[in-house]
């Protein structure tokens, strides 16, 4: 794991001189645009060369870094199983008080009172 964190950091390091590499470039490709003697490192053409090359190898080393990487972490993850620890039952239910309770407080002791207005009360069989 600390490989892994270790080449992170290190692709994040050579991404941030990539983005300066590129952008002190010139967009003619003058490279820094300093001038100087014509011949040398420093000169127009020779900060161009060497801008091209230290180019060329960072986006090398970023492409190659990154299939590492990726093959990293397909290799640490493929251990890995589906995690069905939260599947779902049908909860259990329960079962509803055999008497009503007393809304003073008693268990079972309610005594029934006037049915309530537009509640039909029971009717009694039908004799013949």
């Amino acid at each position: 794991m600390s490989l892994l964190i270790f080449l992170t950091v290190l692709q994040a390091v050579i991404a941030a001189l990539l983005i300066g590499v590129i952008l002190m470039q010139k967009s003619e490709g003058g490279g820094l645009g300093t001038g100087g003697s014509p011949a040398g490192l420093m000169s127009a053409r020779g900060a161009a060369d060497f801008m091209t090359r230290l180019t060329a190898i960072l986006a090398t080393l970023f492409v190659v870094l990154s299939i590492v990487l990726a093959a990293l972490a397909t290799r640490s993850s493929s251990n890995r199983t589906i995690d069905q620890t939260l599947e779902r039952t049908a909860p259990v239910q329960q079962q509803a008080p055999a008497a009503p309770l007393d809304p003073l407080g008693g268990a079972g002791t309610a005594q029934p009172g006037p049915a309530p207005a537009g509640a039909l009360a029971p009717t009694a069989p039908a004799t013949k």
